[in-house]
This record gives C-alpha cells, structure tokens and sequence, in this order.
C-alpha cells in the first residue's frame, strides 16, 4: 500500500528495456535538461498542462497495488518477449520507497524489472533498488562537469562516481545489467569528441557492454507550451541520419556494442 506520484504508464512499449515492457513514468527529478521532452515530469508538484486546448492535471498518487493492478496483465506479454517494468520520469530515485517497492513487487511475479535513470543521487538509495533489478538504463550525457552543469543544472561528478559503483558492485552483487545511454544534443555533446569521451569512460566500466545513442527530437516542444514555459532547443534541428551512424562507428571503435535509439 506504500504511495508514490506518477503521471503515465504506458503499455506495449517496445523501448526502454528488452521485450515488450510497460512503463511507469514518475514524478520529480534533480536535473533540469534544457531538452527534456517530459517538462511535466520535473516537478514532483501535481501541475494543470494545456492539452490540445483543454487543461489536463498532470501527476496523480497511486498505491503499489493499483500499479501493479495494471503491470499484471500484461504478463503472458512479457514472458513471450523478455520483457516486464521499466520505471521512468523524472527520476525514479526520487521516490525510493514506492520505486524499490515496486520492483520487489514485480520479482514475486517473475517480471524483468529495468529503470530509466540519471544516477544523481546518494549511491546508498542507488543500492536499495540493485537488487530488484535487472537492467539499469543509465544516462551519461557528457564528460565535461561544466557543460554539464550549464545544460542540466547539475555537475557531472556524482553521476560518474556511481556510474563506477554500479558497474563494479551492481554486476557482481547482484546481477544488474549496467547500459549506459547518450542523449545526442546538438551544441551540447554531439561532436566525435564528446561522443567518444562518453564511449571510452563507458568501456572502462566493469561489466559493461553496451551504450545507446539517443538522438534529439523535439517530440515534447508543445509540452512546454501547454505548461507555459520557454522550449530553450527551438532553435536545435535534430540531427542526419548519415551523422548519427558516423557517431555509431565511434562508439564501436571503443569495443563497445552499439545501437542508435534505446
């Protein structure tokens, strides 16, 4: 019965984690990425969103139990795929006692647990959700802490000490696949440099195989808008095709497996 504050689940996804997943998107994060395409999901606050014209509450609270009402049904899905949970937001370690609640949930049905997530946090709430699960989608968005800061509100040294605690204890303790994943963002990291920086520090890692490129899109410009605020990447065209697999065979250069998307 334990709550947390979500604002979707989304069904019969076939991102985010193996398989065919459902994902619990959750309120509050600690970044603020100039090009986060879900601005609804920054403040754990329950926010009014402009929706194709009509107001739209954004954010409810939920038991455990009534997520997992909806997790369940989709199970026969999920063992012909491989799939299961993928937490999302936000920042699911935000909410740590209704997220590793949740997981735990999922592992007494058997579901594949996975979660979307920055890493910026104490690495001791970090270590209560290792054991619960299976795949850690983690982002690493750029090797300089300044830039970083100046792009997400945050500097990068947190993120990349935990990027390195998870990787040596969360394999080996308790069986977590580490995956790191890369927002390409035009003017932010999307040079060869920064993109191989980002490769090398991940082939580093204990463990760890593989990194996802996520290209920007603009999929969340009208969000903004609905929630009255400024979209700072108007002005950022997404990038080429042809660049994007220039930018793979970087990443592949480091030993590293590599797929554009996630």
């Amino acid at each position: 019965m334990i709550k947390g504050r979500i604002f979707d689940i989304q069904k019969f996804s076939v991102h985010d984690g193996p398989g065919i997943r459902t994902i619990v998107f959750l309120k509050g994060c600690y970044l603020r990425c100039r090009w986060c395409c879900n601005p609804e999901s920054q403040e754990y606050d329950i926010q009014t969103m402009e929706v194709n014209g009509k107001p739209k509450v954004i954010g409810r609270d939920v038991t455990v139990e009534e997520v997992m009402a909806e997790v369940v049904k989709d199970i026969p899905y999920y063992r012909r795929s491989g799939g299961g949970l993928t937490l999302s937001g936000g920042e699911a370690l935000c909410q740590p006692d209704f997220a590793v609640a949740l997981l735990k949930a999922c592992k007494e049905y058997g579901i594949n647990t996975a979660m979307e997530s920055t890493a910026f946090s104490d690495y001791s709430v970090i270590e209560r959700y290792l054991p619960w699960l299976d795949v850690y989608l983690m982002d690493i968005k750029h090797m300089d802490s300044g830039k970083h800061e100046e792009y997400t509100g945050r500097p990068n040294s947190l993120i990349l000490e935990n990027a390195e605690k998870i990787a040596a204890r969360g394999t080996k303790e308790y069986g977590t696949r580490l995956i790191i994943r890369v927002p390409v963002i035009p003017e932010f990291n999307a040079t060869k440099e920064e993109i191989k920086a980002i490769a090398e520090f991940s082939a580093g890692l204990k463990g760890v195989e593989e990194l996802h490129l996520l290209p920007y899109h603009r999929l969340g410009q009208d969000k903004y808008t609905g929630l009255s605020r400024e979209y700072g990447m108007a002005h950022v065209s997404p990038l080429s095709n042809d660049y994007m697999e220039e930018l793979l065979r970087v990443v592949k250069e480091t030993g590293l497996r590599c797929q554009i998307g996630g």
